[in-house]
């Protein structure tokens, strides 16, 4: 007979998730896994199966959610330039530990670069869509007159997802949460009609 879990895999999930994302994944030992998700060795893989699957699992579980709330303030205000804004704004957290985490993605891009394939294929999941988003609310901005209609709508996308990249960097760097939504708001008035 099989013994039900006695733990919350989603919770656990969760739990592990947060530690991957302060630490990095060669950072993390499985004892500070075992720690944060308050189960024993032989649970986590059952559940999860070795560090870097579990790893894999909550950087996807990560780009998840980091993405639908992207794509909720984007996609909120009626006008495309402050959905724009709300997408840059909303990345600076109050909280100065929050905000130090930065980006988890933004995070094993630093840490693995495009060298893990694994790794590239997750960020192609989630990657175009936001892209795709941006550059038509560009678009409708465009339409609307609150962006630089001379401005090609794909090349702004990039350099607003560019600055997302930039301000959870600097985030992660310590960078102070006034002086990050400075920065939001200066890439926001680059591609404001004039």
């Amino acid at each position: 007979m099989v013994r039900p879990r006695e733990f919350d895999r989603d919770e656990a999930l969760d739990r592990a998730m947060r530690v991957f994302w302060a630490k990095g994944y060669a950072a993390t030992s499985t004892e500070d896994l075992l720690g944060a998700m308050g189960i024993g060795r032989q649970s986590l893989y059952n559940a999860f199966g070795d560090k870097r699957t579990l790893y894999l699992e909550a950087l996807e579980h990560y780009q998840q959610e980091s993405t639908s709330a992207h794509l909720a303030r984007l996609n909120a205000p009626a006008s495309a330039l402050e959905g724009l804004a709300a997408l840059l704004i909303g990345l600076i957290e109050e909280d100065d530990a929050e905000r130090a985490l930065g980006c988890m993605g933004v995070g094993a891009t630093c840490e693995f670069g495009a060298t893990d394939p694994e790794l590239v294929k997750l960020r192609s999941k989630a990657g175009p869509l936001l892209t795709r988003r941006v550059a038509e609310r560009v678009a409708e901005g465009q339409a609307r007159g609150e962006i630089d209609p001379t401005l090609n709508a794909e090349e702004a996308a990039g350099f607003i997802l560019m600055s997302m990249e930039g301000l959870q960097l600097s985030a992660r760097a310590g960078g102070e949460a006034e002086a990050l939504r400075t920065l939001a708001r200066f890439a926001i008035g680059r591609i404001k009609a004039h």
